[in-house]
């Protein structure tokens, strides 16, 4: 079975070579993804978690597991394929614990993780998820992902009316410096609006200070799971499709459509890997991110992309490791700061994904599959990303079938 497994087509960079292919933007692109990674994301855990009655030291450690784990999973696997690979943890999936909670203990949920994680390393074992995504529409797979990062830009556009006095100087800045060539290569935009946004926030005093005082290390907690058939039918099946299918279908759509050939089977295994790990402290299945690699090759040269991989990776692992300090200090930060800034970053990736889903084929696949991710309406506890991609493949399997006999001749 390991014959499915994609080999690295290079050696690995050796520390000069990282040195070289290193730079200033580079580094803000891994810096912004870890920033959007540390925000919304996790607040989405601790809503979840809070409502399904978990207490504090659970919550930290299932902050610990995402990030920790899945930062050195990054940095291992970016270093060893010479690409950005980020990984994190399935964002739907975490929603899709939720309602679980409300009826499951935590120990049954922890079950289900790890029965997810033998599925999701079997499936990549066998190559059956290259097969399937192979097999799949790029424009029905790329007009998902339009509809998952069409709310960055309507974020980007809130925020401006919400709360203009954080995010006009930081559009303005990024406008200027993308227009002005010469100084955008010195200043890349996205970090002039970062040094912006953080210079207005302190300006108006739009910070907690109390987060800013705040220190104390993760402590990881080791749970047994119990096995519960109720909680393995519930979750098991919905949490496999959210990785394998919408994260890290995404994941593998942004990384092609930035000139990447990412290692489809060995991307699954390893996330079965991560998430039995993650499982061990209590933490959600690990997942190839799809938004935060679209921020880690939103600029640059492609052979120098995974450098902002490895940024990412680092500070995900040293979140980990300060969890509580960070989180804390992360979320004291004005909404609207976060929301333009992965706007802003995704301005250039958001276009990419329209080109790709409408520019040729399958145009309306693409669009069905875009109109119904972007409702985020959840089905039968699987999420609306699912959804987009299957409405979108019956669609034009209906009203398209000369573009599948293209494909097919293609292939």
């Amino acid at each position: 079975m390991l014959d499915h497994l994609e080999r690295p087509a290079t050696a690995p960079p050796r520390p000069a070579r990282i040195f070289a292919d290193s730079g200033l933007g580079y580094f803000a692109n891994g810096l912004i993804g870890f920033i959007f990674s540390a925000t919304g994301p996790v607040a989405i855990i601790l809503a979840v978690g809070s409502r399904g009655g978990l207490s504090e030291a659970e919550l930290a450690s299932w902050v610990f597991g995402v990030f920790f784990i899945n930062g050195l999973i990054t940095i291992a696997m970016s270093w060893r394929y010479h690409m950005p690979l980020g990984f994190a943890w399935t964002i739907p999936g975490t929603v899709l614990v939720g309602p679980a909670l409300q009826h499951l203990s935590f120990a049954e949920v922890i079950g289900a993780f790890y029965a997810t994680s033998v599925l999701i390393f079997v499936m990549g074992l066998s190559g059956w998820v290259k097969r399937f995504m192979e097999a799949l529409p790029m424009p029905i797979v790329m007009g998902m992902v339009a509809g998952v990062f069409l709310r960055f830009g309507l974020d980007l556009v809130r925020a401006l009316h919400q709360d203009v006095a954080i995010a006009a100087p930081m559009v303005i800045v990024f406008l200027t410096l993308s227009a002005l060539p010469a100084l955008g290569r010195r200043i890349p935009p996205v970090i002039g609006a970062l040094l912006v946004g953080v210079l207005a926030i302190l300006l108006l005093d739009r910070i907690d200070a109390a987060a800013l005082g705040s220190f104390s290390f993760a402590s990881p907690l080791v749970q047994a799971p119990v096995w519960s058939v109720g909680a393995l039918v519930e979750l098991v099946v919905p949490l496999a499709i959210t990785v394998l299918v919408v994260q890290n279908g995404q994941g593998v759509a942004v990384l092609k459509g930035a000139g990447h050939a990412p290692p489809v089977n060995t991307i699954a295994a390893v996330s079965g890997i991560g998430a039995f790990l993650s499982a061990m402290v209590g933490a959600v299945s690990t997942c190839l991110t799809g938004p935060t690699n679209a921020l880690l090759t939103s600029s640059g040269e492609r052979h120098r992309h995974y450098t902002a991989a490895l940024v990412f990776g680092t500070f995900g692992v040293l979140f980990g490791l300060l969890a509580p300090t960070f989180t804390s200090l992360m979320l004291a930060a004005p909404e609207a700061f976060i929301m333009v800034l992965g706007g802003l970053a995704m301005l250039r990736v958001l276009q990419g994904a329209f080109v790709a889903s409408f520019a040729g084929r399958f145009t309306l696949g693409a669009l069905v599959s875009m109109l119904v991710t972007v409702t985020d309406l959840a089905l039968l506890n699987i999420g609306a990303a699912f959804w987009g991609l299957l409405a979108g493949f019956l669609v034009s399997w209906l009203m398209e079938r000369a573009d599948f006999v293209a494909l097919a001749n293609r292939n």
